[in-house]
């Protein structure tokens, strides 16, 4: 009797049998690479918002401090919007014809706030205190990407899970004093020189410390009590 199927019908089953056993691992690489672009998160995509507002002229060029706008980044675990009489504070006096601040005039004349697009935001289910990071050191551009730096603001980092891994599992090599935080502003609006950790993150980048530096480090570790072997705990952050 002749044979029905040829001897090459042997290979293509077995690699039909290798593709439908790799084909569910292949489908979840492409998942998980695909919610980590920058598609699915937006990193570095300007979001329109009721006002131009430039972060640039006022914190760079104007040197306008960060807290005279977010207020509560100190005290409390949300950074907050400023409210419109801050803003008016200044624009009460200047540019006070401007057609691009006629929202700012009309959200003060009616007392309605401005409907800012947020655009850094952490789920609901996730536990993160500004006021906490701010005390241990953590730059404002850890996060934020070159915030000082932007005309439009855009989303500087993911925020996913493996990203704040990183950080909490290595603490020495991002806390510092918390007037680093502030200082960090400071000179580069005065010109000073940087040290070469404020200038990676002027531009967003985060600077790998030396030995010293990483000294330095594990010694505010101690110091802030910062216990990342809790980090096996979920309860830390999701509350």
């Amino acid at each position: 009797m002749a044979q029905i199927f040829r001897p090459s019908t042997n290979t293509l089953a077995i690699l039909s049998l290798m593709v439908g056993a790799s084909a569910p691992f292949a489908l979840m690489i492409g998942v998980s690479q695909f919610t980590r672009s920058g598609y699915v998160t937006k990193v570095g995509i300007p979001y329109e918002q009721p006002v131009p507002f430039s972060h640039e002229h006022h914190s760079n060029e104007l040197g306008i401090d960060c807290r005279y706008c977010h207020v509560s980044v100190e005290k409390s675990s949300n950074a907050g919007y400023p409210p419109t009489h801050t803003c008016m504070s200044c624009h009460s006096q200047i540019w006070t014809n401007s057609p691009l601040l006629e929202p700012v005039r009309e959200s003060y004349e009616k007392n309605v706030p401005l409907k800012w697009t947020r655009i850094n935001r952490v789920p609901d289910f996730v536990y993160f205190p500004h006021n906490v990071h701010i005390k241990r050191g953590i730059s404002c551009n850890n996060c934020h990407g070159p915030i000082q730096a932007m005309q439009m603001v855009y989303k500087g980092n993911s925020f996913q899970m493996r990203w704040c891994l990183e950080c909490h599992r290595n603490p020495e090599n991002y806390v510092n004093e918390p007037e680093f935080v502030w200082n960090l502003y400071r000179k580069i609006q005065s010109g000073a020189d940087l040290t070469p950790e404020e200038d990676s993150l002027r531009v967003g980048k985060q600077y790998k410390r030396g030995p010293a530096e990483l000294a330095k480090g594990r010694e505010l570790v101690k110091q802030y009590n910062v216990k990342t072997k809790q980090l096996s705990d979920c309860w830390i952050c999701h509350r």
